[in-house]
């Protein structure tokens, strides 16, 4: 039985989520379906624009995202704390970016003397504003549902477009982070639709090689001090993921290669289980990643008795010592 959201999502123990929606229908998200002829190409694009919109507007950074044929990946970071220091007129700002809004929000906006009960109505709007930006349910409300409606509308239907409700799963720590990343950068790679990252369009392994200089995605950094960025460096990561792809391309499940990136040893990550990871299915299997001291506190901030996984966060986040 799927779980409610709030037993899935605790950002007091991890700010780190990996996202996965899917279609209905056997009509594709995005490329060019076999069975209709038809190319959609182009929808890529409105996926990856409408992703950025909302990170500029919401209080999420984005690590990771992978543009496929009938479904789409991403990781994110949920800065709660950022929206504290936002003044009132930034929120309503930032919310009227994606939202029309009520009239009475406008005249706030424009300096409009109101009275009393104005002044309260809108005090309570931003109240729910500010949450809403800080949101992991309404960041993926405000992606799916505006391309749900353009992509009926270009197919000329109506009913749903996504698989029902988005998966989620929290990443506990860096290497849990850092497993899952790669894994959604590779996904057109296993897919055998491109043949190295910087091929792999529509991902963003291929904007950070492309374009190191986006201030879109979460930077890397040396530091190990988890406000500034993602703590460990692009080559690294690179490393990584090139390392990765390499071995899956072969479907060579549990070997470890030759030439073992350092950053495994650093992280004290275990080559095979990395692997056997990055080659694993599409949909995230477990609610949670990590190792198995965070699985349990994870489970008791969400209220749950158990969460699944604690085998593969043993093998691929062994604790430390």
């Amino acid at each position: 039985m799927p779980q409610p959201r709030k037993r899935q999502v605790s950002l007091q123990d991890t700010p780190y989520y990996h996202c996965i929606s899917r279609c209905v229908r056997r009509a594709f998200l995005c490329g060019k379906d076999s069975h209709t002829g038809f190319d959609f190409e182009h929808r890529r694009q409105w996926i990856v624009d409408r992703i950025k919109l909302l990170c500029s507007v919401f209080s999420v950074d984005l690590c990771a995202y992978a543009i496929m044929s009938n479904h789409y990946h991403i990781v994110v970071r949920i800065d709660a704390d950022a929206t504290t220091h936002w003044t009132d007129e930034e929120v309503a700002r930032r919310w009227l970016q994606i939202f029309t809004g009520p009239m009475l929000m406008h005249r706030y906006l424009a300096g409009v003397t109101l009275t009393s009960g104005e002044q309260k109505c809108i005090a309570d709007l931003l109240v729910t504003w500010r949450e809403r930006l800080a949101d992991l349910s309404w960041f993926m409300r405000c992606l799916n549902e505006p391309i749900a409606r353009i992509a009926n509308a270009e197919d000329h239907c109506t009913g749903r477009f996504w698989e029902g409700r988005f998966k989620s799963q929290a990443l506990l720590d860096t290497r849990a982070l850092l497993a899952c990343m790669a894994y959604v950068d590779l996904n057109p790679i296993r897919a055998a639709m491109a043949k190295t990252p910087e091929a792999s369009d529509f991902t963003s392994v291929q904007e950070r090689i492309l374009h190191p200089e986006s201030s879109i995605l979460r930077p890397f950094t040396e530091q190990s001090d988890d406000n500034s960025g993602i703590p460990i460096t692009l080559r690294d990561y690179l490393e990584l993921v090139d390392w990765g792809g390499r071995e899956i391309k072969h479907n060579k499940r549990g070997y470890i290669p030759a030439h073992t990136p350092p950053i495994l040893t650093r992280l004290k990550m275990g080559g095979a289980p990395v692997l056997n990871y990055l080659s694993r299915a599409d949909q995230p299997e477990f609610g949670a990643l990590g190792p198995v001291s965070k699985l349990r506190l994870f489970a008791q901030s969400v209220g749950r008795s158990f969460i699944k996984g604690q085998l593969l966060g043993k093998q691929l986040c062994p604790e430390r010592t």
